[in-house]
């Protein structure tokens, strides 16, 4: 195998592990499934057509980075931009919970841009607040403190919503 093989090969393996959460990633920012995906498409192909990640240190925070940069650089030249579909999937867990769900993206929705996004990039995209860090622009002290605040508003947020479930069902 030559290595413009194995280059194809290791950026197809990068697409199966992190598809799922570059989308979630490139949705949080763009709005729109579709945009995402394409941005996502536009991406790897601009990657296989290089052929090369070998500059890149942390392959996974470089993929990170390139989406980021590429749906806002589509969002510059005048794109579309349309509100997240609020039945769009965030996940699948194994087990659907459906009503947990709905819960739980109205709750990353009202969260401020840059919490969700480094809540979505620690939990979905596994990466570490020193990748958020560099990836955002700041500290990893400052990636920690928007992760923890997110999780504090999303504990109350999802607390409050149990306990009107449980009040209201008496």
């Amino acid at each position: 195998m030559d290595q413009a093989e194995r280059n194809v090969t290791e950026i197809e393996v990068l697409y199966r592990q992190h598809g799922a959460a570059l989308l979630l990633f490139a949705m949080t920012i763009a709005g729109d499934r579709s945009r995402a995906q394409d941005v996502i498409h536009q991406v790897f192909l601009r990657l296989l057509q290089n052929g090369d990640l070998s500059r890149a240190d942390d392959k996974k925070a470089y993929l990170f980075g390139c989406v980021r940069n590429a749906v806002l650089n589509d969002q510059k030249i005048g794109s579309r931009h349309t509100p997240l579909d609020a039945d769009t999937a965030w996940f699948s867990p194994p087990e659907r919970d459906f009503a947990g769900e709905q819960n739980l993206r109205r709750a990353l929705g009202a969260l401020p841009d840059d919490q969700r996004v480094v809540a979505i990039l620690h939990v979905w995209g596994e990466l570490t607040f020193s990748q958020i860090g560099s990836l955002l622009g700041v500290s990893s002290n400052t990636a920690a403190s928007r992760y923890r605040y997110a999780l504090g508003k999303l504990r109350e947020t999802m607390l409050s919503k149990e306990k009107f479930c449980a009040d209201s069902g008496r």
